[in-house]
């Protein structure tokens, strides 16, 4: 890595990039290593004055040194002082080495950051350049978001917006709660190829909900959102935005996560796989959708004793054989503490017996975060009082989910094997909400997966938890991913696909959970039962007819399935329970 000055301006020359960050301008130039050095060549052209927005007031850069130079092990460190209207200081830092960059944001005062405007902001520092609000230049033909949406459509103009956020409800502009989260980085196509734009945290510092891209015609701006979240009493490194050089969109999110597990942002995950977590998974929600269709009344109201029992026999008489059971919503008498509802489960414990003495293991549906049957002070809850969610935060509500889950896998208790964990994406994630803790956005959504997990594998270490939170920073905390729902009229091959790469790439060692449900039609589930099999593992939603269409299940559809299945099976290396 090479680095001069020409002028009034620093140039680093690496394997992967050219970097020229002049002192008279609020923006470094990154170029392609064999571009001509002149601004109208520039991949991009980031405004380096970035705002880190508090309660107190937007921030505007008030004052802006020269570059400086620090020496690294790997590279080399740029950095530039700046004033501030509501920090006593800030300090902008670019991390150099040959492959790679990444960008910093330093502040020192105290606040409560509402936002941070990433390569854009307020800046009156530079007066040549007038003031006001500030973008960054961009010459990219394409931008790529990993997340899945509700149209299966992962590519947008550059000069529009996107979001990667931790929520999601069928409604618009929210369709995107399959993945929650998937890496929290974008990816541009420009003239030197394939750029990454990911957020980089330290451990304990995911504390964000929402990472926004912000585009206009040639200009761009990245934003965290915090929500009033993060509270600084001193001086505080916010989280890095790393810059990644590919070939492809999906190999610039893969180049991201590397680099997180790589600076230990990420868990290193090598764990074995028991032999049964890849059995083909039958999961009753497609049929308990099926008898609601015809019997009327919502299809939490199925999730009976003598359905599942019937599903299971329905299925035994077409020699479908899965390995994996999941009772789905609902079974619980209340969401909250997942006890269970005798009534319609008069025997839960004695159909997991049938099942274990069938070979076959069991999952249990659990809803995250709804406050369904929760006392008041073990939820969060908002500034008129009213009940948001089950508090993570609250020792109470902690002891009371650990409880539950022991005694939902404890062979004393309901002694199933596992849990297939749902809408993760009813995180709370408003402002002025109300918790007996402070741990939000990223970090929460870790704390509730790791209280399940924890708890599970001391009960029982082979306990499979299953959700679709496909996260780098997740991956130690979840043993499968799951695909989750079909868009119905999309290409669900082409969606499943790209799910699974992403999931792939974010959680190298965990399995995949291909789901199938809803589905278009008939045609459209016999299409996708050969590449479930290719993508992960098996699972199937359907016992007599496909619940979208009403469309029956025949002798050949049967068939298939016990021929993929096989098919499944034989090709398994060998494998421990």
């Amino acid at each position: 890595m090479e680095v001069t000055r020409q002028g009034n301006s620093l140039i680093v020359h690496a394997s992967r990039y050219t970097l020229t960050c002049p002192d008279d301008r609020p923006f470094v130039h990154l170029y392609a290593p064999d571009q001509e050095l002149h601004e109208r060549n520039a991949l991009m052209s980031l405004f380096v004055a970035s705002s880190v927005n508090t309660r107190a007031g937007q921030d505007d850069t008030t004052t802006l040194g020269d570059w400086q130079v620090e020496r690294e092990p790997r590279g080399v460190s740029l950095i530039r002082e700046g004033g501030s209207s509501v920090w006593r200081g800030k300090l902008f830092r670019f991390r150099l080495t040959e492959e790679r960059l990444a960008y910093t944001v330093e502040v020192e005062g105290a606040g409560t950051v509402t936002s941070v405007d990433y390569f854009g902001g307020y800046c009156s520092g530079l007066l040549r350049w007038g003031s006001g609000n500030f973008w960054s230049g961009q010459r990219f033909s394409q931008g790529f978001n990993p997340e899945p949406y509700t149209d299966e459509i992962n590519l947008f103009s550059p000069d529009g917006g996107s979001v990667i956020d931790l929520t999601g409800v069928p409604l618009p502009n929210k369709g995107s709660w399959f993945f929650t989260p998937p890496p929290f980085c974008f990816a541009f196509e420009s003239p030197g190829g394939w750029l990454g734009l990911g957020v980089e945290a330290a451990p304990g510092e995911n504390r964000y909900c929402e990472f926004a891209y912000r585009g206009q015609r040639g200009a761009f701006t990245l934003a965290l959102d915090y929500a009033g979240y993060l509270t600084i009493d001193g001086r505080y490194a916010l989280p890095s935005i790393g810059i990644d050089f590919a070939d492809d969109p999906y190999g610039a999110i893969a180049a991201h996560a590397h680099a997180l597990r790589a600076q230990n942002l990420a868990p290193m995950v090598d764990r074995p796989s028991p032999a049964w977590w890849h059995e083909p998974i039958f999961c009753g929600w497609g049929a308990q959708c099926g008898l609601a269709r015809h019997g009327g009344g919502p299809a939490p109201s199925y999730a009976r004793q003598e359905h599942y029992e019937g599903f299971m026999r329905a299925l035994e008489s077409k020699g479908i054989l899965p390995g994996v059971v999941v009772i789905d919503d609902k079974w619980q008498a209340a969401y909250g503490d997942n006890a269970v509802d005798i009534d319609k489960w008069p025997d839960l414990a004695g159909f997991v017996t049938s099942q274990h003495d069938a070979g076959r293991r069991v999952l249990l549906w659990l809803k995250a975060w709804d406050p369904d049957g929760l006392p008041p002070e073990e939820c969060v809850t908002n500034a008129a009082g009213r009940v948001v969610a089950a508090d993570l935060t609250s020792p109470a509500y902690e002891r009371r989910l650990r409880s539950s889950v022991e005694h939902m896998l404890s062979p004393g208790g309901l002694d199933a094997d596992g849990f297939k964990i749902d809408f993760t994406a009813r995180i709370p994630a408003s402002p002025g909400l109300r918790s007996a803790g402070d741990v939000w956005g990223l970090e929460l959504m870790r704390r509730y997966l790791e209280v399940i997990y924890s708890t599970a594998k001391r009960v029982k270490p082979d306990a499979l938890i299953i959700a679709h939170t496909p996260h780098p920073y997740l991956a130690d905390v979840v043993d499968m991913i799951r695909l989750n729902d079909i868009n119905i009229g999309k290409d669900v091959n082409e969606a499943m696909l790209h799910r699974a790469h992403i999931a792939s790439i974010a959680c190298p060692n965990a399995l995949l959970d291909t789901d199938n449900w809803p589905i278009t039609d008939r045609e459209a589930w016999r299409r996708y039962l050969p590449l479930q099999v290719q993508l992960g593992t098996p699972t199937l939603y359907f016992v007599t007819e496909i619940d979208t269409t009403g469309e029956p299940l025949d002798d050949d559809d049967y068939a298939l399935l016990r021929q993929t299945w096989s098919q499944y099976r034989a090709s398994l290396p060998p494998l421990t329970d």
